[in-house]
């Protein structure tokens, strides 16, 4: 690959997150949007205006069900382009869609559908929703179940339960093409539910501004470029990789494969090349055990150049970063990278230029390890209530013990006990149904308060203590506060253009 373009689509033409889908077909209709693969034919491709014919075809499907703007519409699927297609067709109605985790107990999905008082839901199979229907019982429930999968199981459920379609079926042969509706930026979008550390799991109401704002404030910090291609493997029920996996290669026009499974990561690596990935830290913990596996059963000599191709590429690292002078190792360092560090990150298919990791602290041990191998690994930190991110490191800031700089408009305050609030516009609507739950965490003026204490240092955030919940914590309540100074950071002075190959 030998230029690298942008196309960033502005958040003010896009206005909503169906208006960004609507803009990326415009401008790129005949580019790849997605890679998936296809039992029994390797991996495809979509264009965005093959994405726009099925979306076309999803919203008209909805547009026949009684559906009102505002009605919620869940999404029970692993990540797919089925999951892309019906929450753009939702989207596109004024619909707000309710994720759901695929590994999740029935029972916590129940409770959600009942909560969010869902009107259609959309699930992969027969049995899921067996699953799920007999834990809902008889308890009113939505006016339609649409099953993605055509089976002889999921027929005869269909024709035992008038609620319940096949999508082949239920989904028209051909529709108009989409047009952009002039949509409410501030209007719900999305409500996501977080497991919470106790009691029932909360649900956070996002806006089409909450989140296209984050998707932007994130490419202030760095850049995306239509050649890039993520892979995406965390769940997209989850903000982080909703936000960072999905709108936001949407916003730069790059592309996006669906990961098959975890168990067959180290393949899909290889097969697609990914430039960009998002994990979490347990990916990288995982990976680097085994690296450390493997070098127990070579040689003493293998091992000791392991050590040093890690200790000088640390080196050169910070000295690229500007916090480290010029040490005599530092000229064995193309050498070493092209000998033991270019083989170990080519088992992450080669061509990473930015690996993000965020909703859990990065043991310093790994951090060290891939940064010193050359791989760009990039610290990052939020919540679900802020759409997710709140901070991550710049390529060319990168401080590794830090969660990065907070994205551009975000205002921090450090409140009592350490505690960080922030304020922008990524922050939540409120929680849905619980005014109580978001009066405890969201001040009159639109201070949310995290949960979590920290430390400002040169503009960097230094988390000190974190509840320990999976991916993007929810904030613990905090009824009693006291106000502390305001910080309002000032955009990230460095246009970071990115990794660039040779």
């Amino acid at each position: 690959m030998s230029r690298w373009s942008e196309d960033l689509i502005p958040i003010d033409r896009a206005k909503t997150l169906d208006g960004l889908f609507v803009q990326r077909v415009k401008r790129s209709p005949t580019r790849v949007a997605y890679r998936h693969f296809e039992r029994g034919g390797g991996w495809a491709e979509l264009t965005w205006e093959e994405m726009s014919a099925r979306v076309a075809r999803w919203h008209r499907a909805l547009a026949g069900e009684a559906l009102e703007s505002g009605d919620r519409v869940a999404i029970l699927l692993r990540n797919c382009p089925d999951w892309v297609v019906f929450d753009q067709a939702a989207l596109s109605l004024g619909l707000v869609t309710v994720p759901l985790y695929t590994d999740d107990r029935a029972e916590n999905a129940a409770y959600i559908l009942r909560d969010a008082a869902v009107k259609l839901l959309l699930i992969h199979d027969a049995g899921r929703w067996k699953r799920l229907a007999d834990v809902l019982g008889d308890s009113p429930f939505s006016t339609r179940v649409v099953i993605l999968e055509s089976s002889p199981a999921a027929r005869e459920i269909a024709a035992a339960d008038p609620r319940v379609a096949i999508a082949e079926d239920w989904l028209p042969e051909t529709a108009p093409e989409l047009v952009q509706r002039d949509g409410d930026p501030s209007s719900l979008a999305t409500i996501v539910y977080t497991s919470g550390t106790t009691g029932r799991p909360k649900g956070v109401m996002l806006s089409h501004r909450n989140i296209l704002g984050n998707a932007h404030g994130a490419l202030t910090v760095i850049d995306c470029y239509q050649e890039d291609r993520f892979l995406s493997f965390l769940p997209l029920s989850h903000m982080l990789e909703r936000t960072g996996g999905y709108y936001l290669p949407m916003m730069a026009g790059a592309t996006v494969a669906f990961a098959r499974s975890v168990a067959q990561l180290a393949d899909d690596m290889q097969s697609i090349r990914p430039t960009v990935i998002i994990a979490v830290p347990r990916v990288f913990e995982r990976v680097h055990q085994r690296i450390l596996d493997q070098l127990k059963a070579r040689p003493a000599p293998a091992r000791w150049l392991f050590r040093l191709a890690v200790a000088v590429g640390w080196r050169s690292f910070l000295r690229e970063q500007g916090r480290g002078g010029w040490h005599p190792l530092t000229l064995f360092w193309p050498l070493l990278r092209r000998k033991v560090a270019g083989q170990v990150l080519a088992k992450l298919g080669g061509a990473l230029r930015v690996a993000v990791s965020g909703g859990a602290p990065l043991p310093a041990p790994v951090a060290h390890t891939f940064i010193g191998l050359g791989l760009p690994l990039l610290q990052g930190y939020g919540l679900t209530e802020t759409s997710p991110v709140i901070s991550f490191n710049p390529l060319k800031d990168n401080i590794p013990e830090s969660v990065g700089v907070p994205l551009r408009g975000l205002q921090l305050r450090i409140g009592a006990e350490d505690e960080l609030l922030v304020k922008g516009e990524n922050v939540m609507l409120g929680y849905w149904n619980n005014h109580a739950a978001t009066a405890r965490v969201l001040t009159h003026d639109g201070w949310l308060h995290t949960g979590d204490q920290v430390r400002l240092e040169h503009g960097h955030i230094y988390i000190s203590a974190r509840p320990k919940t999976p991916f993007f914590p929810a904030p613990a309540p905090r009824p009693e506060w006291r106000p502390g100074p305001a910080y309002s950071i000032e955009p990230h002075s460095m246009r970071i253009r990115g990794i660039k190959p040779d």
